[in-house]
């Protein structure tokens, strides 16, 4: 009798479990635990993407961007290496399954794990493009779940695998203004992604863990450990040899640091121009719906006459000549028996308070806050 009753409890904790299963399903899909997109909203996305400044030879001379340095790549803009990289670490079986890796979820759920290692490529892009940061309360964690399986699904519907891969390396933020795949290749390597060795591919997919905490400026060696994690995934996908992993986890990262921003790169000068000038050609050009397009979060794409290599040789010129021209100020404005006081350490009065209000007008910061309408009242 008591077998009996041991077997009938145990069915009904294991259909419970799975009606339990089936209907956060069900709850989640119909936004009882939170408003869920609209089908136009899976099918557009909506991303800030920053405006690239174009070169008469090709070349990116800058961009125009708000808080997302966003320049988005197709799947065939993606090395193999990285993508590789990408399945043997987040998703080994995501040419699998249909959004939800059954076999990893149960896995979570046996250990109670609601914070990661189930996560799919497909339910990581819906988090980030929907859910938002995991909650560290664990019933709302659940609920988030829950609607990243859901939307996962909805992904898979909507995309093909390469498209979600694609969607996926676009969306993240690698930290340090590299928004994106393609900026973070420029930022960390001055490469594009195309032209990344196994080795940069590895440490940018060790970063999605945690960007912040894996931050190649910051903690190299870290990095170390987490790009080799991604060789050892990759050895144990057969997608490198014993041998290759030995010989790849022995290299340095070899960062280039590369930032980019408003006031760096070639052009700036002719930058700040053209910026005043789109903000005119904005007014007279907009969509079709009559609205106006924006600057830094519309992806435009701006093709200049400069020429970036005539544009680096000159600019090089420039600062190679400043030099003995800086040389020769501080020889005229020494101090000497026939000029005592050298008038440049004297500044009449209102000077100074000049000068600090114009650097201040020329920093990044005093930027930002103008963008966001601050300066009103100071203006």
């Amino acid at each position: 009798m008591r077998k009996k009753l041991k077997i009938r409890l145990m069915w009904f904790a294991v259909i419970t479990g799975m009606i339990s299963f089936f209907g956060l399903f069900i709850l989640a899909g119909n936004g009882v635990f939170g408003e869920m997109p609209e089908f136009e909203q899976l099918e557009n996305p909506n991303t800030n993407l920053a405006t690239q400044i174009i070169s008469s030879d090709g070349e990116i001379l800058g961009k125009f961007y708000f808080n997302d340095n966003r320049t988005p790549i197709t799947y065939n803009e993606l090395p193999k290496n990285l993508v590789d990289a990408l399945i043997a670490t987040e998703d080994e079986r995501f040419y699998d399954h249909p959004g939800i890796d059954v076999r990893s979820t149960l896995r979570a759920i046996a250990f109670l794990n609601t914070r990661g290692g189930a996560s799919t490529i497909s339910q990581q892009l819906a988090r980030q493009l929907f859910v938002g940061v995991r909650s560290r309360n664990i019933v709302q964690a659940v609920l988030q779940k829950a609607k990243e399986w859901v939307l996962a699904i909805q992904i898979e519907k909507r995309y093909t695998k390469n498209e979600i891969i694609a969607m996926y390396l676009n969306i993240y933020d690698f930290n340090n203004t590299a928004d994106g795949v393609r900026s973070a290749s420029k930022i960390y390597f001055n490469k594009t992604p195309d032209s990344l060795l196994i080795e940069d591919a590895a440490m940018l997919i060790g970063m999605l863990k945690n960007s912040s905490l894996y931050n190649p400026l910051r903690r190299p060696e870290l990095v170390i450990e987490r790009r080799n994690v991604v060789f050892q995934q990759m050895e144990r996908n057969k997608m490198i040899t014993k041998k290759e992993r030995d010989s790849l986890s022995s290299l340095p990262l070899n960062i280039d640091y590369t930032p980019e921003s408003h006031r760096e790169g070639l052009a700036t000068y002719f930058r700040a121009y053209l910026q005043e000038f789109m903000n005119n050609w904005l007014r007279e050009n907009p969509k079709e719906d009559g609205s106006r397009y924006n600057l830094y979060r519309d992806g435009l794409r701006i093709y200049t006459t400069i020429d970036s290599r005539l544009q680096s040789i000159a600019e090089q010129s420039v600062n190679d000549h400043m030099k003995n021209l800086q040389s020769e100020f501080f020889y005229q404005n020494k101090e000497s028996e026939e000029n005592p006081t050298p008038p440049f350490r004297d500044l009449r009065e209102g000077q100074v308070d000049t000068l600090l209000k114009l650097s201040a007008m020329r920093s990044e910061r005093w930027r930002k806050m103008k963008l966001k309408k601050c300066f009103s009242k100071l203006n």
